[in-house]
């Protein structure tokens, strides 16, 4: 499994869990800078192919 496959599995677990729990609001921000950053790398190595 590819590495920006599985920060991508965990930021949306990290969303879920975030909105799910609504004294846990830091939960949803950390669950998005983890999918920016898959993101990105996910771009990032589609680029070098």
């Amino acid at each position: 499994m590819p590495l920006w496959l599985i920060i991508l599995i965990v930021g949306v677990v990290l969303l879920v869990f975030g909105v799910a729990v609504e004294a846990a609001k830091i939960l949803i921000w950390i669950g998005i800078a983890i999918l920016v950053v898959a993101l990105v790398v996910g771009l990032l190595n589609r680029a070098k192919r």
